[in-house]
């Protein structure tokens, strides 16, 4: 049998550490603003004492913020010290491998679990989500050895548990892939969901003004290969052969470097390519860092077995390419000298296709997980001892049922993409999901279902006054505001009110009942809330004394074409411009 990839399983162990380490320090500069007496969305207005014994509490609302008071703490003070407690601990695990044990990343999760109970809507984010489900896949996967004081060997079952996490990137993926289709937004069935994404996301990087001005041809193209690999390539992650495991490894990690390249999106694209390194393998990991043992090349000719698996693999990527060219009506245009592409298909066609595909993709992955676990088994068999082959095979039991009900359980979210498949599932399934789901253990995903921003950019600019007649901009540090601004890079660091600011933006202020209480605190002047707009107290204009009124208004942005930018604005600066208010906000005033 192939041998058991440790090095991946370091790598990703290392990459959920490096994940935790950015969550927990982004949102301890924060908590005071956010989550503070005085802060926007004050944490201890959701930990109401009720009467409740500490263990029912714990029950029902699960966060270890429920013994602040028994240690004097208020729920402020003890949200910082559950964050420094897990940047300190997830620190650690990312330099010592020693330290990326099953019991850590236990702490670790707990930790971000009692933080995300009271985040309300400034940690209601998919990749908040994700973090949790990632982190509880990592306890499982995670070697037990400080009680022991062992090396962090590799036990016979833990191919399955590390499977796991190939299933959850799987599920991520296809179902962001699927959502794009399924919502009917029209930007994406006519492809062009890129000539808006780059200025309308949250908060572009100066490389998104650039991805702005690349022909729609090109952009097109892009949409195409985006639904190859969110929808096509997945499958490959249970694929027999490795080359095509690989394969889909290095897709994956592009489309998530490009978005890295051009958007702030925290650590949510790092840690999707953590995810991606459970289809690696323990040559190809050797071979990237040099210390592969090396095997004595092929005979000539090639055994059976050598060329089928060439054929197949041929195979589906003489496939892939040619669904491709079928479904997107892709062929070139030799006058214009570039490549056309559109959806060859309607929207019943691809409702049919999902409702026809998506139990026997669970048959699928259930059949790739029989195989970890039958594998598993045999290398319990394998294992000398009695004693030892005892103690493995008890592992081994305890974690494929484990496997398999954390498999069972992700099939009521997963198959929420097709209502006729979550309606057969087992209500019992339904029961479990139910009863597990305010732990985050599993959940459903599907990221950019509409494009957002047809028409230009929608942003709140908040204005502040003294006297009601003559009005001073209130900038924030990373959102768009002042148009000569060049673009940040943020990510890892997720500003968390700037991300709301940015959904405010998109629906009505009924949507956004936590804009009220922040334009209250502008108004009172309270420092931590101050903060998250600005670090630098020069830079906001009533650092002396708050305003006495404040209004928000509703501009719309766009970036500037590349003609525009090389002589109305410097190309190392790619701002944007901005109509007049549309919209006036609400006006408050002390």
């Amino acid at each position: 049998m192939a041998e058991p990839p440790r090095r991946a399983r370091a790598l990703l162990l290392a990459g959920v550490a490096a994940a935790y380490l950015a969550a927990f320090a982004s949102l301890y500069v924060q908590v005071p603003g956010l989550y503070g007496r005085d802060g926007i969305l004050p944490a201890r207005r959701v930990l109401r004492l009720s009467g409740k014994g500490l263990w029912e509490q714990l029950r029902d609302f699960p966060t270890l913020l429920w013994l602040g008071p028994s240690l004097g703490l208020d729920t402020e003070l003890a949200m910082e010290l559950l964050c420094l407690l897990g940047v300190l601990c997830s620190f650690g695990a990312l330099l010592l491998e020693p330290l990326r044990d099953s019991l850590l990343f236990a702490l670790l999760w707990v930790l971000y679990l009692s933080l995300y109970q009271v985040g309300q809507v400034f940690l209601y984010f998919q990749w908040d989500s994700l973090l949790l489900e990632v982190g509880f896949l990592a306890v499982l996967v995670a070697p037990l050895h400080l009680l022991s004081g062992g090396a962090p060997a590799w036990r016979p079952h833990d191919g399955v548990t590390l499977w796991l996490m190939r299933w959850l990137l799987f599920r991520l993926m296809f179902a962001s892939g699927v959502v794009k289709l399924t919502s009917r937004c029209p930007t994406w069935w006519g492809l062009t969901a890129l000539t808006y994404h780059y200025e309308t996301q949250c908060i572009p990087t100066p490389a998104a003004w650039f991805a702005h001005q690349l022909p729609v041809w090109f952009q097109k193209l892009s949409v195409v290969a985006t639904y190859v690999i969110e929808v096509a390539v997945p499958v490959l992650f249970f694929a027999p052969i490795r080359r095509l495991r690989l394969f889909a490894f290095y897709s994956q990690v592009l489309l998530q470097v490009l978005i890295i390249l051009t958007g702030n999106y925290n650590f949510f694209n790092m840690l999707t390519i953590v995810l991606a390194f459970s289809l690696l393998d323990e040559e190809h990991v050797g071979r990237s860092t040099g210390r592969s043992k090396r095997k004595s090349t092929g005979s000539w000719p090639p055994s059976l077995g050598s060329f089928l698996s060439v054929l197949l693999e041929l195979s589906t990527y003489s496939l892939l390419l040619y669904w491709s060219i079928q479904y997107f009506g892709m062929e070139i245009n030799w006058e214009k000298r570039l490549l056309e592409s559109k959806v060859a298909f309607t929207y019943h066609e691809f409702t049919t296709w999902l409702r026809a595909v998506t139990l026997p993709l669970v048959g699928l992955a259930f059949l790739s997980l029989s195989w970890e676990i039958l594998a598993a088994m045999y290398r319990c068999a394998c294992v000398r001892g009695c004693f030892w082959k005892l103690w493995a095979t008890l592992q081994w039991v305890i974690f494929a049922t484990a496997a398999i009900g954390v498999f069972a359980i992700s099939l009521v979210p997963f198959t929420y993409i097709e209502q006729e498949s979550h309606g057969k599932l087992w209500p019992g399934l339904h029961q479990a999901f139910g009863t597990v789901q305010r732990l985050q253990l599993v959940n459903s995903y599907g990221l950019f279902r509409r494009m957002t921003g047809i028409g230009g950019r929608p942003e709140v600019v908040l204005e502040g006054s003294y006297d009601g007649q003559s009005w001073t901009e209130i900038e924030f540090m990373y959102k768009p505001g002042n148009v000569s601004r060049a673009p940040p890079v943020v990510a890892p660091h997720q500003p968390r009110l700037d991300w709301q600011m940015w959904f405010a933006a998109l629906g009505h202020h009924s949507s956004s009942p936590w804009f009220g209480s922040f334009v209250h605190r502008l108004l009172q002047g309270q420092e931590d809330v101050i903060r998250l707009l600005q670090v630098d107290e020069s830079r906001y204009p009533f650092s002396a004394r708050p305003p006495v009124y404040i209004r928000a208004q509703l501009y719309k942005y766009w970036f500037t074409s590349s003609a525009e930018g090389s002589s109305s604005v410097p190309w190392a600066l790619p701002g944007g411009v901005r109509s007049p208010p549309r919209l006036g906000g609400g006006q408050a005033g002390c």
